[in-house]
């Protein structure tokens, strides 16, 4: 269940005035100043910079929480979570209608972004990370025979996970800093197209921005080449996470010419990047944007047991780590035992019979044997 916001506003006043309390002509004043003053907790903000007609979001500020994001990710797909999201913001569509992709953008480093069209916008509290996995493997558990494209990129992480038709899709696709920022001297590139104002080509800090934006430019130069891809009927997901504007704020700070010329590049970018997709997707599919200063880190209780053991259990590794293993493990070692437990006895069984068989009585073999003997 998601926690709703809780007005700022005391109890109403009423009455002759006591110690302590408020004149009512002074009310309105208050609760002006009230509304305006920042919420702490509302650390982000939730865009959907493009919907289709079956996709409702309504306009409001109802806050979402970060943890249930991929749970609305799922939602607007047209998957069923495992919880139900009691939020406003996102009414039920068609049952036999969905989306024909969804695509994420995580902005780390900046509180919202001046996006100049949008569906609606709503305030994120708690945003602590996440993650796509569990909508990735819906995705793929309910489509794997039409393959369809899953693809979650952070450049700055060099983090990548493919699926399905992106392998062949994204294949030339710059993933690592180096690949990108190779990219960025070739033709073709946006260097040529921004304006960099108080950016630099030669700073770190810059050329990742920088190199963050050259991702979204190709990623929409490969999709247009590959447009059948859109026409499919299996959902493609997609999820990037770009934290070059967090590297600028630490940087050069958040009053500094480079942030603000950076913000306003990546809110033109993003607005083009989401109607690029949306149209060649048709009109069909959901594009998101997810603001964030920081994330924080999930309030969690770290306990020890009094059983536990000083022996390490991993020996390359001083952490006293487990050994990696896959989930199928039980499955795979049952089989195996049962299996070598049933040849072992087959072994044995035919080992016994063949030991105590009289070849002139029992062996067919034998018994051909003799007989083509007298016959000859």
């Amino acid at each position: 269940m998601l926690s709703w916001f809780k007005s700022p506003y005391g109890p109403k006043y009423g009455g002759g005035l006591v110690a302590g309390e408020v004149p009512v002509h002074l009310l309105g004043t208050a609760k002006v100043l009230l509304s305006k003053a920042p919420n702490p907790q509302l650390l982000g903000a939730l865009t959907v910079l493009q919907s289709p007609e079956f996709v409702s979001f309504q306009k409001g500020d109802w806050p979402v929480s970060g943890e249930k994001i991929p749970d609305l990710v799922a939602l607007t797909m047209g998957f069923s979570v495992q919880e139900d999201l009691s939020w406003p913001g996102l009414q039920a569509g068609p049952l036999f209608q969905r989306p024909r992709a969804n695509v994420l953008v995580v902005v780390r480093g900046v509180d919202s972004l001046a996006l100049p069209q949008s569906v609606a916008s709503y305030p994120l509290e708690n945003p602590v990370p996440f993650n796509l996995d569990s909508v990735a493997e819906t995705v793929h558990s309910l489509f794997a025979e039409d393959t369809p494209v899953v693809l979650q990129l952070a450049p700055s992480e060099e983090r990548l996970y493919m699926l399905g038709k992106a392998n062949a899709v994204f294949e030339d696709l710059p993933v690592t800093l180096q690949q990108i920022r190779a990219r960025l001297s070739q033709d073709g590139s946006v260097l040529a197209s921004l304006p960099l104002n108080s950016l630099s080509r030669n700073a770190e800090a810059d050329l990742l921005f920088l190199s963050e934006v050259q991702v979204l430019h190709d990623i929409t130069a490969l999709l247009q080449r590959h447009r059948h891809l859109a026409k499919d009927h299996s959902p493609d997901l997609y999820s990037l996470e770009l934290s070059g504007l967090e590297e600028l704020s630490r940087l050069y700070g958040q009053d500094s010419p480079q942030y603000r010329d950076a913000t306003a590049i990546l809110a033109s970018v993003l607005q083009k990047f989401g109607e690029d997709v949306y149209g060649l997707y048709g009109n069909s599919a959901v594009v998101e944007v997810v603001t964030v200063k920081t994330f924080e880190a999930p309030l969690t209780r770290k306990s020890r047991s009094i059983l536990e053991s000083k022996q390490i259990s991993n020996p390359g590794s001083p952490y006293n780590l487990a050994y990696k293993y896959n989930f199928h493990y039980a499955v795979v070692f049952n089989i195996v035992l049962w299996l070598m437990i049933a040849l072992a006895l087959a072994v044995i069984v035919v080992g016994y019979n063949l030991w105590n068989m009289d070849p002139g009585y029992d062996s067919i073999i034998y018994r051909m044997t003799n007989q083509k003997i007298r016959m000859d």
